[in-house]
């Protein structure tokens, strides 16, 4: 269970701290299923952008340094969270493919908070 976790904190970290960055450059020729970005407000990409960055980076760093392991749940819930806005703001343009992907994601943030919660939570240093 601990090498599934680390693989998905690993994955989602990543993928959530790239997404993150992508909200606050917003680079032209985007692909089809991310031509959303483009309209969505800049308040909203500055949120959900800082809020990504951030849980990325607490997927990973707590686990690698072994300090402060209790924020690697919290990081997966904020993102569940995150996702399941972006469902209903998806949901409120029809954009279908987008959902099921924030569904996707945000149960997959959702087996990491429990994971780290209570199946395999790490031990911090000196603990």
């Amino acid at each position: 269970m601990n090498v599934l976790l680390w693989i998905l904190q690993g994955v989602l970290g990543v993928y959530f701290f790239i997404t993150g960055i992508v909200h606050f450059i917003v680079p032209p020729g985007l692909p089809a299923p991310m031509a959303w970005m483009y309209e969505l407000p800049p308040a909203l990409h500055y949120l959900s952008g800082t809020a990504e960055i951030l849980a990325g980076l607490g997927l990973i760093l707590p686990g690698l340094t072994r300090i402060q392991t209790r924020l690697i749940p919290l990081a997966a819930l904020g993102l569940v969270l995150v996702m399941l806005g972006a469902a209903i703001w998806h949901l409120s343009r029809n954009e279908f493919q987008s959902i099921v992907m924030n569904l996707i994601l945000g149960g997959l943030a959702g087996f990491v908070a429990y994971g780290r919660w209570r199946l395999s939570p790490l031990k911090e240093v000196g603990k």
